[in-house]
């Protein structure tokens, strides 16, 4: 048997993930010391209950209630807590003690990540967190190593497994949002409060973590815009298919030219949108997630997979551990984060996007006319019209519903052009307003 050094080990949470990170380093203890070339030995797991009832059976004696202890007594701290307090002061006590950091910890990297940075730079720590992003699937080193020296144009994700799980169902099996939504809280998908998921907010940061690292500019939570899916209906869904397309929530950042200024910079934003069939993305079902990256050398390229699940996510832990366990047995600095480029945050009304509009009309003489003069006005292009047979409201006058595909404008424009159709005489109600992403 070869002879070791020793890494300690602490991990912070044993919920479903930090469990099955725990049972890993416990029952393959040896094939990673051979994979590492050293020992890692888990010294302890700080949890709020040692009594809990947990999902992996877990040596009592490695339950406890004090971090603060694991974490000076550790070269490596796994944060698997979730949420800002005390999980950010205990990364910050990590590395200022000299350990490297493993998180998953989406929401505190999108609000705290350029102060937790810094501080792993000022003193030479590592700090990774592939699981913060996409469950099992590499994506966070792709950006941060692999496509490094390349130059990231735009990133289209589904980066949340619940939502996509729900717009699935809507889709494939006709179930409203809200049976879809009970359906998916009945498998554990959903939180019983699933607003951080529905109302975009989880994508959301993810969003901005992306971002960061693609364009090499930081990225905070509060610059992305974002929307969720509550105020999708079936209606949208089925409209959404007859055209062939399907709707997702979609996470996207790319590279801009602001059109005011001619100054490059960043759009970062969470919104659902139709995604045609022939897309790559339209073909992710279920609670999987996938990244879609469009770069100028590499070309497109996605990654797929499961985005959450304990055992899954665990492996995206895992081999973040392996990796900066590595480092100690080399020696070297850990790798910094590079902002370098600066680059703005630009508001969402300057990016171009395509509307998908349905409208509610009012059947008489030149509506058409009336309603392409609006998109005129206010220099937005009309790819498509679509127009259902006129029906009568008794006693009242009858309507048509016109489906008006545009292409590309500013945000802006299509933002103003719908607020002055919903104004508009011949306009009975504008039912329907999705972006088209992807085409």
């Amino acid at each position: 048997m070869i002879a070791y050094r020793s890494l300690r080990v602490a991990l912070l949470g044993g919920g479903s993930v930090g469990a099955q990170v725990a049972r890993s380093l416990l029952e393959d203890r040896d094939e990673l010391a051979h994979r590492v070339g050293a020992s890692l030995d888990l010294i302890g797991i700080a949890v709020r209950d040692v009594d809990a009832k947990r999902s992996v059976d877990l040596p009592r004696e490695l339950l406890t209630t004090d971090a603060e202890r694991l974490i000076l007594g550790a070269d490596v701290v796994i944060e698997l807590m979730g949420g800002i307090e005390p999980a950010r002061t205990y990364i910050l006590q990590a590395l200022n003690s000299g350990a490297d950091v493993v998180t998953g910890n989406k929401a505190l990297l999108a609000t705290h990540g350029p102060e937790l940075f810094a501080a792993a730079e000022q003193v030479g720590a590592q700090l990774y967190y592939e699981a913060a992003v996409g469950g099992a699937i590499p994506i966070i080193r792709p950006l941060r190593e692999s496509l490094a020296g390349d130059r990231v144009k735009r990133i289209l994700g589904i980066v949340n497994g619940t939502t996509n799980y729900i717009l699935d169902r809507m889709d494939t099996q006709g179930d409203s949002l809200e049976d879809a939504l009970a359906t998916a809280q009945e498998l554990g998908l959903a939180e019983a409060n699933p607003s951080a998921d529905v109302d975009g907010y989880d994508a959301a940061q993810k969003a901005a973590i992306l971002a960061s690292l693609a364009f090499h500019t930081e990225v905070s939570v509060d610059d992305v815009h974002r929307e969720g899916i509550t105020a999708v209906t079936a209606a949208q869904i089925a409209s959404a298919a007859h055209s062939g397309h399907v709707v997702k929530l979609l996470a996207i950042c790319e590279r801009l030219i602001d059109p005011d200024t001619g100054v490059e910079g960043v759009s970062v934003r969470v919104y659902p949108a139709m995604v045609p069939r022939s897309h790559p993305l339209a073909a992710v079902h279920g609670a999987n997630n996938a990244v879609f990256v469009e770069a100028e050398s590499a070309g497109a390229l996605m990654f797929y997979g499961a985005g959450a699940g304990g055992v899954e996510t665990s492996s995206a832990v895992l081999g973040d551990l392996v990796s900066l366990a590595r480092r100690h047995v080399v020696g070297g600095p850990g790798l910094t984060e590079s902002k370098h480029a600066g680059l703005p945050v630009l508001e969402i009304g300057k990016a171009t996007t395509r509307y998908a509009v349905t409208l509610d009309v009012i059947d008489e003489p030149g509506v058409l006319a009336t309603i392409a003069g609006v998109f005129a006005e206010h220099g937005v292009s009309v790819e498509t019209v679509e127009q259902s047979v006129a029906t009568a409201a008794p006693g009242g006058e009858s309507t048509a519903i016109l489906v008006i595909g545009t292409h590309g404008a500013r945000e802006a424009a299509l933002a103003a052009t719908v607020a002055d159709l919903a104004a508009n005489r011949v306009v009975a109600r504008v039912a329907s307003v999705l972006r088209v992403e992807g085409a």
